[in-house]
């Protein structure tokens, strides 16, 4: 087993999140910036006027444009934030918080990119529901002789869902409930594939309204409790901002239980766990957006786009600073671990918040990515895998809990990184219909 993770953790690391895959995802992001005149970085305001509006719908499809966002970001609100952040951080040093934000500030139009085409190319399934995402505006934008990469898309996001979706989240959830309520981890591993197994049998509707509730609930009490962690320590944030930026461009030294890292290892984890947080340019959150009741692809791509704002540039933000100045960097500490142990230091029963939040996000994502993979299994083998999936997926839940944690975030990582492939050609290839689209609808406005 060790050599297998070895193994693989040199394949993500050196080969598949190498040089040439962050150079790709910053390119794309950085070119559709260029190509949109910023039009993601200078609507923001308006994206949020969507938001408030989107909470009906504004068209056809199965789901508001508002729940569209919440079920995204319910499966991109998860332990990337939490334990992501802080692996982050142990492996590149502060400076890996600012790789992050430099690559949601791109990820911003990758993700607003994502939307639009998935809205346009979306199409009806048998049963009348829209579905769309990378394999639907591959085959449908780029014509049947690519629809190969479109099924290369939905092999990855079929197998990459029960990594980054599926155990990663069930591992984190229950090593930190062991850490600080002293439960089992098969405990946790059953108790959430029940809950999960629940709200599956709703279908998209169901998952969306428990989305739609329980999304903003937990994502303001997290924001709330870090905003009091730094209120706590604000005298340490001017220095927390220097470490940060200074770091970006300069190695780290050995600090504390900290063993200094590279400004390549900054970015290489900052760029990597951003993009695992936030998912720009992976193809996941169109597959949510397709099925939202719009008229307009634009206006759902503004939307959208707030999923790449509010989970990396907001959340992740705060669980950086918040390792910062509390010290907890220097400890020695990775993961979730960490994460809880910089709560605690400023705030009594900051452990209690960091596992009960990291237990909620997981528990959305597990959801939120069910439904990505089920629509990557459908276009692959039709409906009639539907169920049979969703036996699957609940039956890993509890498996992800058991296994060795190194070895499910370098299997995340190896699979993140094949899905994104496609889906960055495609983007770049469809980037003159994004454009288009987005001319057309500003113009009017």
């Amino acid at each position: 087993m060790e050599t297998i993770e070895s193994s693989l953790s040199f394949i993500s690391g050196q080969i598949l999140w190498g040089p040439p895959m962050l150079f790709a995802l910053a390119f794309t992001g950085l070119y559709l910036t260029i190509g949109l005149k910023a039009i993601p970085l200078r609507k923001v305001g308006y994206a949020f006027k969507q938001l408030w509006a989107g909470r009906k719908e504004q068209g056809d499809g199965q789901i508001s444009p508002f729940n569209a966002l919440m079920t995204s970001l319910s499966a991109t609100i998860g332990t990337g934030n939490i334990a992501g952040v802080a692996t982050a951080i142990f492996s590149g040093g502060p400076g890996a918080l600012f790789w992050m934000w430099c690559i949601a500030l791109v990820g911003m139009a990758t993700k607003y990119a994502e939307a639009v085409c998935a809205v346009h190319f979306r199409e009806k399934d048998g049963e009348g529901n829209y579905v769309g995402g990378p394999m639907y505006y591959i085959k449908n934008g780029m014509g049947e002789r690519w629809k190969w990469l479109g099924i290369a898309f939905a092999v990855f996001g079929m197998l990459a869902g029960f990594g980054i979706g599926n155990t990663v989240q069930s591992n984190s959830v229950a090593d930190a409930l062991e850490s600080t309520f002293g439960i089992a981890p098969i405990v946790t591993g059953i108790t959430l594939a029940v809950l999960v197994a629940m709200v599956l049998l709703g279908g998209i509707q169901r998952l969306a309204k428990v989305a739609g509730k329980l999304v903003p609930i937990m994502a303001i009490l997290y924001i709330v409790a870090g905003v009091v962690t730094l209120a706590i320590n604000a005298e340490q944030i001017p220095a927390a901002f220097s470490l940060i930026f200074t770091h970006a461009f300069n190695p780290t030294s050995a600090a504390g239980g900290f063993a200094g890292a590279t400004v390549w290892a900054a970015i290489r984890f900052g760029v990597a766990r951003g993009v695992f947080s936030n998912e720009a340019g992976l193809g996941s959150a169109p597959i949510a957006h397709a099925a939202a009741q719009t008229d307009n692809p634009v206006r759902q791509g503004t939307v959208a786009m707030l999923g790449t704002f509010i989970d990396t540039l907001i959340i992740c933000t705060i669980t950086g600073l918040v390792i910062i100045v509390t010290g907890a960097w220097t400890s020695g500490e990775s993961g979730a671990s960490l994460s809880t142990l910089a709560f605690n230091t400023a705030l009594p029963g900051g452990n209690y918040v960091v596992s009960l939040g990291l237990a909620v996000f997981a528990f959305t994502t597990i959801l939120g990515w069910s439904y990505y993979s089920e629509r990557c299994t459908a276009f692959l083998f039709g409906p009639k895998a539907v169920m049979p999936f969703r036996v699957l997926w609940v039956l890993a839940v509890p498996l992800g809990t058991t296994v060795s944690m190194g070895f499910v975030w370098s299997l995340a990582d190896a699979l993140n990184a094949m899905m994104a492939i496609p889906n960055l050609i495609a983007l770049i290839v469809l980037s003159p219909v994004v454009f288009s689209l987005s001319k057309a609808y500003f113009s009017k406005q």
